[in-house]
């Protein structure tokens, strides 16, 4: 199951009302919560509320562990009880696919590293989107230039850039910093482009080309096949 599939999964299981209102308990409290606890603060039958409750945990929206409920050890202190809470994971469906936090990421390491280097922020951002576009295609193997291209498009499609054939190039359909970059439109697409130069950098020697061309309806980045 891919990102988009689990994540999709996992909200839609919201839909229903009976098991938001359960999230949203388990959620509002300090600690795990047992089927019972849930039930009554909601208002329904304990066999309900497990089978929500194990509906949420299936999703990946709750977690669960055991415990003895009585506070007791030993023999007689009874069975243990299933416990939820929320999940630790972040859960996001947006479409067309948006990553603001990989940008927010990719940026605070650029502030880290100029503070610490002294290099440029724009500098520093630039080689840490190419190191990251390097690291997301890394293993990928190609025997000639055509290859590499389709290769790339193939790693750019898993990170949301949507790719086109279009002739003899890729276009990028979608932008996953499509807000940043009509605000800071410098700024994105220099990221956008450092990032996507550094996934065709993976494929040496037969490297596509990664070249700046702005369009307002797509990534401002275009792919072509390398030698």
């Amino acid at each position: 199951m891919d990102d988009l599939q689990r994540d999709a999964a996992g909200i839609g299981a919201l839909a229903d009302p009976v098991r938001r209102d359960l999230y949203r308990y388990v959620c509002s409290q300090d600690g795990p919560v047992s089927r019972d606890q849930a039930a009554q603060a909601v208002g329904i039958a304990r066999h309900q509320a497990k089978f929500h409750l194990d509906r949420l945990e299936a999703e990946g929206l709750l977690e669960c562990d055991y415990a003895r409920l009585t506070g007791r050890s030993g023999p007689g202190a009874g069975r243990t009880s299933k416990r939820y809470r929320r999940a630790r994971r972040d859960i996001a469906v947006s479409l067309p696919r948006r990553d603001y936090e990989l940008a927010g990421r990719l940026m605070a390491d650029a502030i880290a590293s100029s503070a610490l280097t002294g290099v440029p922020v724009i500098e520093a951002l630039h080689q840490i989107a190419r190191d990251y576009g390097r690291a997301i295609a890394d293993g990928q193997r190609a025997g000639d230039g055509k290859s590499a291209l389709l290769l790339a498009a193939a790693v750019l499609a898993e990170h949301g850039y949507e790719p086109r054939r279009v002739d003899d190039e890729i276009h990028l359909a979608n932008c996953p910093f499509h807000a940043l970059a009509q605000r800071q439109t410098e700024l994105a697409c220099g990221m956008n482009h450092a990032l996507i130069s550094g996934v065709a950098e993976a494929f040496t020697p037969h490297c596509p080309r990664a070249r700046l061309q702005p369009h307002p309806d797509q990534c401002c980045v275009v792919v072509t096949a390398g030698d």
